[in-house]
């Protein structure tokens, strides 16, 4: 039998490989969990939410400022595999970095399959522009920005790494100091054979322009890439591909999982001000 991918020969040895849920007793409690952490945030931080970056009702930030003015600056891009959630699951992220003094911006973008990956990059330059941009005005400082983001968020954060920033947004071409992808998609054609293909739709074009450990720029901006140590075979896989990938390019990236973590509770650090996670992050923004 031809194989569909690599050493995959049928669609469930894929889904059991991407489907994060398959492995869990109650697959509905990291939801739970995500949900009661960011319902606090939005209670106990100052936030602004639903700030408008683009011209569609999805194209929305929320901003958690930090205490002090001109503070470092971080925005996360939620993952859901671009068909679920929304920004207002992940407010929660905020919690940790909060407490070091930065300010958290966590953003909205439309889904699957009402649009297409193309157009949820898109999305997800545009805010990172906008908030290089206009940070300024909700106290945050435009030249300490790191971002990131997990699994679908991932695979986003190193589309916005590859971004010609000078050429098409008129920005500094590496505008930011750090980047984290949290169990990140870097080449999404096994997707392409997996239970997900009705919702993402994928094709030989959105593959080749939307899998990025194959369009790696020369970029100054160091990444800590990084996973579930619990997580399958194939997330272990798709971080170092991209870390090969980044380093051949002439730039500069950890590769670390986080021990026992996984594809949900890889997060989790960012809801504790003493974590690795925010403690890499205060270096890398000079906190």
């Amino acid at each position: 039998m031809r194989p569909l991918y690599r050493e995959f020969s049928e669609q469930s040895e894929l889904d059991a490989q991407y489907n994060p849920s398959i492995a869990l007793s109650d697959p509905a409690e990291p939801g739970r969990h995500f949900v009661a952490t960011a319902k606090r945030a939005r209670t106990e931080l100052p936030c602004m939410l639903d700030v408008a970056y683009g011209p569609t009702l999805d194209e929305t930030l929320d901003i958690f400022p930090a205490a002090a003015p001109n503070a470092p600056v971080f925005v996360f891009i939620h993952g859901g595999y671009w068909r679920a959630l929304s920004s207002k699951e992940f407010s929660g992220v905020a919690l940790g970095l909060q407490a070091n003094g930065i300010t958290t911006v966590v953003i909205n973008y439309a889904l699957c399959p009402r649009v297409t990956i193309d157009e949820i990059v898109r999305q997800t330059r545009s805010a990172l522009a906008w908030t290089l941009r206009n940070i300024q005005q909700y106290g945050g400082d435009p030249s300490r920005v790191a971002i990131g983001g997990h699994s679908a968020g991932g695979h986003l954060t190193a589309m916005a790494l590859q971004t010609e920033w000078a050429e098409d947004y008129g920005l500094p071409q590496d505008p930011f100091v750090a980047a984290i992808p949290f169990s990140g998609l870097f080449d999404i054609e096994p997707l392409r054979y997996s239970y997900l293909q009705p919702q993402i739709q994928l094709d030989d074009g959105t593959i080749r322009r939307n899998s990025p450990a194959f369009s790696v720029r020369p970029c100054k901006t160091p990444l800590w890439i990084t996973w579930g140590g619990a997580e399958t075979s194939e997330f272990a896989r798709q971080a170092q591909l991209y870390h090969q990938a980044w380093g051949n390019a002439g730039n500069v990236s950890e590769l670390r999982a986080i021990p026992g973590a996984n594809h949900f509770t890889v997060i989790s650090g960012f809801e504790n001000s003493d974590s690795e996670v925010c403690k890499w992050l205060k270096e890398k923004l000079n906190v």
